[in-house]
């Protein structure tokens, strides 16, 4: 199987940014919010088929078992990231810098809006070997995406990190634990948490100016209108 998204399906440039409500089959979307809920060794699929409303047997016919619903919805969540970091790689075009920004705005956004999702990466541990192999392949890909584009912007003078392979880990570690803490509800939109951790990660790669003031974010009220998903 390979490693890279087909071109086929990334998304468009333009709408990289944009997410509307998460489209799954009704047995992944169950089985997402059970494993997140209980964990998945203590998910049963009898559980998924109760939420659902349908029978063991009807589950088993759309899926082979409970292994492959976890494969499956880890596999789809990495895919999706992928597809929007290529996008904002692409809008970004060859410069480093913008195009290291595009991508960790576009990580963050995803861990914001498809935390139900990117929140499963904790359940890599359950993954039986051939399947985490797969899921591994697509993480370490973007890893990689990452990778390259810090390793040009030091080629540049860009970005001064002696330690791009760890620099880039640190960053991807941040970007993930979004999913863990973001509440839509909270003092922060999902846009504004991409943009401190742009930052973030900018200063983490070595970029000097990533904390002056042109960079910073300008200060926002407290309590200003919640972003609209589109």
């Amino acid at each position: 199987m390979s490693t890279e998204p087909s071109q086929a399906t990334a998304a468009p440039a333009q709408r990289w940014r944009s997410y509307g409500p998460l489209s799954l089959h009704p047995i992944l979307l169950h089985a997402m919010e059970a494993f997140n809920e209980h964990g998945y060794h203590g998910t049963s699929v009898r559980d998924i088929a109760g939420r659902v409303g349908v029978t063991v047997p009807a589950l088993y016919y759309h899926y082979e078992n409970k292994q492959a619903l976890l494969s499956t919805l880890l596999e789809t969540s990495m895919k999706d990231v992928l597809d929007r970091c290529r996008a904002a790689a692409e809008e970004a075009g060859d410069d480093p810098l913008p195009r290291f920004r595009g991508m960790v705005e576009s990580i963050v956004l995803y861990m914001a809006h498809r935390k139900g999702l990117a929140f499963l990466d904790t359940e890599i541990r359950s993954l039986e070997p051939a399947n985490r192999a797969r899921y591994v392949a697509l993480r370490d890909y973007l890893e990689h995406m990452l990778l390259d584009t810090v390793q040009a912007g030091i080629r540049q003078g860009t970005f001064t990190t002696p330690i791009p392979a760890d620099a880039v880990r640190a960053v991807l570690i941040m970007c993930q634990g979004v999913a863990n803490w973001y509440r839509e509800s909270g003092s922060l939109t999902a846009e504004e948490v991409a943009e401190r951790h742009v930052l973030l990660s900018l200063g983490t790669v070595g970029y000097p100016e990533a904390f002056s003031g042109e960079l910073l974010p300008a200060p926002r009220p407290r309590g200003a209108a919640r972003r609209r998903q589109t």
